[in-house]
């Protein structure tokens, strides 16, 4: 049974390009699938408790050794886990924040990173490796070579390393410049910011086939 998990992140409601876009992406999915099921997780609005020394060494130490803290913590650890692992594919959202990854990304990120569960301590190997991963990354200027601030978008370099070691492997679909038409500085660069959210758009709709189209 196709099974999406839909995540958001960013804390703008409404205003935000890539909720709007991953809203479009998890449309898409619905249509290509229209057997499959969704769970649908907002960091943005809950975020995830942050790993701290209550409970953060939950996935360090023996289980019968859990203290209430790190029962709970791991308990969390095991439904966040058992989320991706019941899907097939993970659509998340992920703004650019201060340069970076919002923190609630990071905090997921971390759940994620479980012995036993997400990766094989043994070994090393990812158990999460065999499902689809989208990422719809949002960022407010740009960052690509040759522009003043190349390199300063922190978060789509990190999210590859920082989820390696469960085997998920995120495909990267970005909007950029999305504060061009609100910031007046920007104005000249309105027409850049069009057509990266257009092509932005059309690598949303190529993602699947409609069932009605595969007919």
């Amino acid at each position: 049974m196709p099974h999406l998990l839909h995540i958001d992140s960013s804390i703008r409601g409404e205003l935000s390009t890539s909720r709007r876009l991953t809203a479009r992406a998890a449309a898409a999915w619905r249509a290509a699938h229209p057997d499959g099921t969704v769970t649908y997780r907002d960091l943005g609005k809950h975020p995830l408790p942050h790993l701290d020394e209550a409970g953060g060494l939950a996935r360090m130490t023996p289980l019968d050794q859990h203290t209430p803290a790190q029962r709970a913590s791991w308990e969390l650890t095991e439904q966040l886990v058992a989320e991706v692992k019941q899907a097939t594919t993970v659509l998340l959202g992920l703004p650019l924040y201060n340069y970076s990854a919002p923190s609630s990304v990071k905090t997921w990120v971390d759940h994620l990173i479980a012995p036993g569960i997400a990766y094989d301590p043994a070994t090393g190997a990812g158990l999460l490796g065999d499902r689809e991963f989208v990422v719809v990354a949002s960022r407010g200027g740009g960052y690509g070579v040759g522009t003043p601030r190349e390199g300063w978008d922190h978060a789509e370099p990190w999210l590859p390393h920082g989820i390696s070691q469960t085997g998920l492997e995120p495909r990267f679909i970005t909007a950029e410049l999305t504060l061009a038409p609100v910031v007046p500085a920007m104005a000249e660069l309105v027409p850049l910011h069009e057509q990266s959210l257009a092509a932005a758009e059309r690598a949303i709709d190529e993602l699947w086939v409609p069932a009605s189209a595969a007919a």
